[in-house]
């Protein structure tokens, strides 16, 4: 169709002349939407993140997202390991997930619940167990 943006024009004859792209306006762009388990993905990474190095036998997190008019709620599942400070790294998680599905998506993140579904005992420090000679 002649007239779109940078579209060539025939002539009469062999050459062609490009006319100049016309100016769209931004709301007849379009838009471009991010899948809801796209944004779980990258809130699942985030939170992976925040919480290495994972226990030994631990899950990696798991992430669930529901996306409004371009506003995320975001639920974390996790494993930890124990004894830690656990409200710490709980809020360590939430802001990286915050921060991440931010600066990554353009969405304003209202909410991050992180549910720890298990407790992992942390490796004791010193020698490794089992028999030395």
């Amino acid at each position: 169709m002649p007239g779109q943006a940078g579209e060539l024009e025939q002539r009469d004859g062999p050459q062609a002349v490009r006319r100049p792209p016309t100016a769209v306006a931004p709301a007849e762009r379009g838009a471009t939407r991010i899948a809801d388990r796209v944004v779980a993905k990258i809130a699942a990474q985030a939170a992976r993140e925040a919480v290495l190095p994972l226990t030994r036998g631990a899950e990696s997190p798991h992430a669930t997202v529901v996306v409004h008019h371009g506003t995320a709620r975001v639920r974390i599942s996790l494993e930890l390991d124990y004894p830690s400070d656990i409200g710490g790294r709980c809020r360590a998680v939430r802001r990286q997930v915050a921060e991440r599905v931010g600066a990554l998506t353009g969405m304003e993140v209202h909410e991050v619940a992180v549910q720890v579904e298990r407790l992992h005992r942390a490796p004791a420090p010193g020698p490794a167990h089992g028999r030395t000679q």
